[in-house]
């Protein structure tokens, strides 16, 4: 079986360029972008910021360069970061923020990635000198390990307010923020208003091919300049791919609906496979998430019997199952994932 002929709901990250994001990136003016110069890339980072509701704005090639340019331009080496536990930033990015930043972790327990404001508070340790320095607090939205939660404009502010008030500053990992914003009927400023940087993806559901961007002040967009120079994310004729860039974020957002419709079918489907227990969570948006303990085997054999069906998903643990739709992914899809969930569960 090819993989055109497979269902991939492993993420929304194997969304490909449509064809207008084709025509512009062979049509796009540019220029030398590391000495902005690109007029391309320049478009793209005055769009991005007006869209966040940011003074300035950043491209880089990846949501994990992105996070770490951030963690690095708010701290020096030996601060503190607190994490929510299951934070994308601490548990999937190769532990950047301490090999490569020379951060230290102190991560706080959420509830589907909402840290309680007196939790944050009793994670941030007074000065002493056998204690680093706490610098930063990190959130994520949506949250990837909650279930691909979107978290309201009042959760993020007062999770930033009890930072604050002990002098940190506040760094948002939005990745998906845009899903988060259709999820919840909000303008994506009034998640960004209330933290100091912003990371969000455009190669995951908006359907570019490469990149992410960077929002802030001006003066902490000065700072990710030469963080990003330091970690080699300076590019040159760049304005290729800023061109799927800017028609991601003029033409893909609102699309964000449909896939949240048909993570919402899809739930609704494998709610009805006996055993398998399907977590949601308060406010969904284009994942589902599925426990294989019930049915007898773990989320290893699981994928591997689902791909012999021709649908691809992912683990994230041992018993856990992630299914993510995106723009390739139709209700007729959706019927054939949960026909193959059915099967495989002997039904």
């Amino acid at each position: 079986m090819t993989m055109e002929q497979l269902i991939d709901l492993r993420s929304d990250t194997v969304t490909l360029p449509t064809e207008a994001m084709r025509d512009a990136m062979h049509a796009a003016e540019v220029g030398d972008a590391m000495r902005g110069d690109d007029p391309t890339m320049n478009r793209l980072e005055l769009l991005a910021a007006e869209k966040i509701r940011k003074e300035a704005a950043i491209f880089v090639p990846s949501g994990t360069m992105g996070n770490l340019v951030c963690l690095m331009a708010h701290t020096r080496p030996g601060d503190e970061v607190i994490f929510e536990a299951d934070a994308h930033a601490y548990y999937y990015e190769l532990g950047g923020f301490a090999a490569v930043a020379g951060l230290a972790a102190r991560l706080v327990r959420g509830s589907y990635g909402v840290m309680a404001p007196e939790d944050i508070e009793a994670a941030i340790r007074p000065a002493s000198p056998y204690f680093p320095p706490p610098r930063l607090l990190c959130l994520e939205n949506t949250h990837n390990r909650g279930f691909g939660n979107a978290i309201r404009p009042e959760e993020i502010e007062a999770m930033a307010a009890a930072a604050r008030r002990h002098g940190l500053a506040v760094h948002l990992d939005g990745a998906r923020i845009f899903n988060a914003a259709i999820a919840l009927g909000v303008d994506v400023g009034e998640f960004a208003r209330h933290v100091d940087s912003v990371q969000f993806c455009l190669s995951k559901g908006l359907s570019a091919p490469v990149g992410s961007i960077v929002a802030g002040s001006h003066a902490f967009i000065e700072r990710a300049r030469l963080v990003r120079k330091l970690l080699g994310g300076d590019m040159r004729q760049s304005g290729v791919l800023a061109a799927a860039g800017i028609v991601a974020l003029n033409d893909m957002i609102e699309r964000l609906a449909e896939d949240h419709r048909t993570a919402a079918w899809l739930a609704q489907g494998l709610q009805a496979v006996p055993r398998l227990k399907v977590q949601l969570p308060p406010l969904p948006t284009n994942m589902v998430f599925s426990d294989t303990t019930q049915l007898g085997m773990d989320a290893a054999e699981f994928l591997n019997r689902m791909r012999g069906l021709g649908v691809l998903c992912t683990s994230q643990g041992p018993d856990r199952v992630r299914m993510v739709t995106h723009r390739h992914i139709s209700a007729a899809d959706v019927d054939r994932a949960v026909a193959a969930a059915k099967q495989v569960a002997g039904v």
